[in-house]
């Protein structure tokens, strides 16, 4: 059988996580979303993955729930609080690897990524669509609630009254739309693309890897925190970055009036 989820590492230390049901439009239930936690915890210890990307193959990124698994569950004699607990325990254990994942993340988004595929986009730390890209958290079209952390990052991207309007009301959101909304970073050509989006997580994989890990987890969680506590935590992170060789290269490299060669160390 084919992978759900193929995973390929280059020799900059980019692994590209591709969601492969592209029948399905890559829907994040049973096979994906087991293939994608086990995958993302295979890369948790991996010293030479310094950027993760994930994409969808085909068409979309990803469709969200597959509404063939929803009539199915109509029909099954699984209680209802069951079926939710299996979708917890499956899709929703993957958006947590994603969304806490130490490596930063990137979205390649090219065509749909809708209910569940639209949180696993904005999941990730960077959010990068081409211009026939659409975004929509559209649960209410099959007449669910969100799921799957929704609830949680939606509001952190948009605010709260913008993630209000977007799930009561179910809006698609095209590419142009979505970047002025913040849940895309950048948006680019059609043709441009491919180049525009390697530029950037290349940019972003030769980066001082340590130090990117600490930046990446201080943001996550100083959403919660008091700015002293925040600054006490960001200082007690500095004191593991300063000894880190990159740190000692990008004084060198400032002092010499050169670009830095971090070698994530």
């Amino acid at each position: 059988m084919t992978d759900a989820v193929v995973l390929e590492v280059d020799e900059n230390g980019v692994a590209t996580l591709t969601l492969n049901r592209p029948d399905r439009m890559n829907p994040l239930t049973g096979p994906i979303a087991d293939a994608l936690s086990a995958r993302l915890e295979d890369l948790e210890g991996r010293e030479d993955v310094r950027c993760v990307v994930l994409e969808g193959a085909g068409s979309a990124f990803s469709a969200g729930g597959d509404v063939q698994d929803l009539q199915d569950n109509l029909e099954s004699d699984a209680s209802h609080g069951e079926v939710a607990r299996q979708i917890e325990q499956g899709f929703g254990d993957a958006m947590a690897r994603v969304a806490t994942c130490s490596h930063p993340t990137v979205a390649k988004v090219d065509g749909p990524a809708v209910g569940a595929g639209a949180t696993l986009a904005i999941a990730c730390d960077v959010v990068l669509a081409s211009e026939s890209a659409v975004i929509g958290f559209v649960f209410t079209q099959v007449g669910l609630n969100v799921d799957g952390g929704t609830s949680y990052l939606l509001p952190r991207v948009v605010g709260r009254n913008t993630a209000m309007e977007l799930v009561l009301t179910g809006e698609v959101c095209d590419a142009e739309r979505a970047a002025a909304l913040g849940l895309f970073n950048h948006v680019y050509p059609e043709d441009d693309f491919e180049a525009e989006v390697s530029a950037m997580v290349s940019r972003i994989a030769s980066g001082p890897t340590v130090a990117l890990r600490h930046s990446k987890r201080l943001i996550r969680d100083g959403l919660d925190k008091s700015l002293s506590e925040a600054i006490h935590d960001e200082t007690l992170a500095q004191g593991v970055v300063f000894d880190t060789h990159d740190h000692e290269e990008g004084v060198r490299a400032f002092l010499e009036d050169r670009e830095p060669e971090f070698e994530g160390r």
